[in-house]
């Protein structure tokens, strides 16, 4: 599992010019199925994304696909955990220790 991290590195203004396509782009990765969960940090200076997929790889391919990067508005800190342990919603992606 993967926490995204991004910080905005532009004016907020800069960042809401980017974000319809940013939503689109986020809706496009939860059909897909790869986000769990995201949203604005507070106070605003970026956001969070809970996210899984098969490797870090391709987390790094996706998250060079927002707008937001394109646009330069934005730069990701991506975190990789194993999620021993987590709600019942998201037993499916419990993971074990090697």
């Amino acid at each position: 599992m993967f926490v995204l991290e991004l910080t905005y590195t532009a004016p907020v203004e800069d960042v809401d010019a980017v974000l319809e396509a940013h939503v689109a782009w986020l809706d496009a990765q939860y059909e897909a199925g790869v986000f769990l969960a995201s949203g604005r940090k507070n106070p605003r200076d970026g956001g969070v994304i809970l996210a899984v997929a098969e490797g870090r790889g391709r987390i790094e391919e996706i998250a060079a696909t927002d707008p937001f990067v394109g646009a330069g508005v934005c730069a990701y800190r991506i975190t990789e955990f194993v999620a021993t342990k987590t709600a019942p919603a998201l037993e499916r992606y419990r993971e074990t220790l090697d």
